[in-house]
């Protein structure tokens, strides 16, 4: 071994061999590098979660709901979309509303030559509400008198408690309206007849203190006085009408046969449950697709999970109704569905006896096509307890989002809230514009929003708003600022108006609370922070002018240091 030259073990090295070595070190450095490179994108394809464009303007909504992108969920604590802030506004259907000329004005047909004993006599007799003089003046009075709405339905006027009152209702729109919705007023005339018989109107109630006139509309009914398009009869049918009567029952079957014909689909666990609204209703309308999708009744739960973001206790509250938060009477008629207590009921009822059959389903990746031929009455979707993968909208994830289309249009708020937000609005004339103050816990990061809190201030906000609002404007002010008279030096430039001035609208003397109490088996339903939250901004949203915090009140970012391009994107 000592006669071995002294290279024998490391003849690789050998002039000769280098080429050889250097290209199996950069092959292996390659290699290495292309392993690495590997890792990193699977972890990052692993965690990576695109923007939730529902949170993104409407007109970026369009091109998500027509796109074929990943559909995995981002959560946040926002006001949910539903199927109203999708549909666009047609101003052109919105344009044949009433005018005072189009109200034919009745001529008295006494003579000069009437008695004054006549006359007195009948100004002596109870107002008769259906008197055509009486209709047309009510009218008249109220087209003049709110100047900022346009009228579009008068109901017949019905009478009131006392002799000289009558109650009158009507449908209408904001002259600015940007939302596509109607509303439904009904208000108190007081009407004076003189000594010679002239009708005049002394004084109009509130907002929807004409509840005689409140009666539901027969469909077969025909209207006191209606100016009406076919174009404005096809958006009058397919757009919500704040302000009427809410039937939100739950829907029955109206036979053993009719339920042991129906073909259906549940789900059932999951790890949806108290999450954010956002999530919810993320989950809620995949099921509500592919029931659609497999023509099928879906069972829903109308018991929801109020995620702690929302409540006063800070903890996730059971117990919620579904009617609390949409509208539910629109959903029943727009499609089919059945409440899960109900639906087990029939089911345990008549299952074995009418051989109902049950296809269970516990791996999210089976997809509804796959689902399409099965015929057994029920499909039960069950969940697990692994997260993300028991979420419900992992279902509509991947092949089947080309297939199954969440039914947007299916969901609209609750019309007892947005009944509230029309009371604020028309307690204010729809005369009013609307500034959205964020502060809170951003406006104490200075890590992340330095400048949230001086921006924010009364005396940067008169600053920044003189030249935005006139002076004198109603403005109301939407934030989460909980003292609000810290915006108190506001008062001398502006009328300011908040949230909390408008409690007799969900307290105890309340529609909205003798409603949802009856709703919830006769137990008081809390007005919760999403309650609030969702209330507040739809108030901000028909203001005439409305001033955001960021990009109007600061140069901060939204979501933070360095994010505002991302979250303008």
């Amino acid at each position: 071994m000592l006669g071995r030259p002294g290279l024998s073990r490391t003849g690789s090295f050998r002039p000769e061999n280098l080429g050889q070595n250097a290209l199996h070190m950069i092959g292996n450095l390659c290699f290495t590098i292309f392993v690495i490179g590997v890792l990193v994108f699977t972890i990052i394809a692993a965690t990576y979660e695109p923007e939730d464009p529902l949170f993104h303007p409407s007109t970026k909504l369009t091109t998500f709901l027509t796109s074929t992108s990943n559909a995995t969920f981002q959560s946040d604590n926002t006001v949910v979309k539903t199927g109203e802030d999708f549909m666009a506004s047609n101003q052109t259907a919105f344009a044949t509303f009433i005018n005072v000329t189009d109200v034919v004005e009745i001529k008295e047909e006494r003579t000069d030559q009437t008695s004054s004993s006549e006359c007195e006599g009948d100004s002596r007799k109870p107002l008769n509400c259906r008197d055509p003089e009486v209709f047309h003046l009510m009218m008249k009075e109220a087209i003049e008198r709110f100047k900022d709405i346009h009228f579009y339905r008068f109901g017949k006027p019905a009478p009131g408690p006392e002799e000289n009152t009558c109650d009158m209702a009507w449908r209408f729109r904001p002259k600015e309206g940007k939302t596509a919705a109607f509303y439904k007023d009904y208000r108190r005339f007081v009407i004076n007849r003189s000594e010679n018989c002239t009708l005049s109107v002394v004084s109009i109630g509130d907002y929807h203190s004409g509840v005689n006139a409140r009666k539901r509309k027969n469909k077969n009914q025909k209207p006191g006085f209606e100016k009406t398009s076919g174009k404005q009869e096809q958006v009058v049918a397919a757009l919500p009408v704040v302000g009427e009567t809410v039937n939100d029952s739950l829907p029955v079957v109206e036979s053993e046969n009719a339920f042991s014909r129906g073909k259906y689909l549940i789900y059932v666990g999951g790890g949806d449950r108290c999450k954010s609204m956002n999530h919810y209703l993320w989950s809620f309308l995949c099921a509500l697709g592919e029931a659609q999708y497999l023509n099928r009744t879906l069972v829903m739960d109308l018991k929801l999970c109020l995620s702690s973001i929302y409540t006063s206790s800070n903890q996730d509250e059971e117990g919620k109704d579904f009617r609390f938060y949409f509208d539910f009477e629109h959903l029943k008629e727009a499609a089919s569905v059945l409440d899960h207590e109900q639906f087990w009921q029939d089911w345990n009822k008549w299952q074995k006896k009418d051989g109902l059959s049950l296809h269970l389903v516990e791996d999210f990746r089976v997809t509804p096509m796959k689902l399409s031929e099965v015929k057994d009455s029920l499909i039960m979707r069950k969940f697990g307890l692994v997260e993300p993968d028991n979420y419900w909208y992992r279902v509509c994830e991947g092949e089947t989002e080309s297939v199954v289309q969440r039914p947007w249009h299916l969901v609209w708020k609750s019309r007892r809230l947005m009944d509230i937000v029309s009371a604020i609005a028309s307690k204010l004339n729809w005369d009013y514009d609307s500034v959205h103050i964020v502060r809170g816990e951003k406006a104490r990061n200075r890590d992340l929003w330095p400048n949230l809190a001086q921006d924010t201030s009364p005396d940067a906000l008169i600053s920044t708003l003189q030249n935005k609002l006139e002076d004198g404007r109603n403005v109301y002010i939407a934030t989460n600022e909980p003292d609000t008279s810290f915006f108190d030096p506001l008062k001398d430039k502006y009328s300011t108006h908040f949230l909390d001035e408008y409690r007799d609208l969900w307290d105890e003397n309340s529609e909205w609370y003798s409603e949802t109490k009856n709703l919830n088996n006769g137990v008081p339903v809390e007005f919760d922070g999403y309650m609030r939250v969702s209330v507040d901004t739809e108030v901000f949203l028909r203001g005439k002018k409305q001033i955001e915090t960021f990009n109007e009140l600061t140069n901060d970012c939204k979501d933070g240091i360095n994010t505002c391009n991302t979250a303008s994107s």
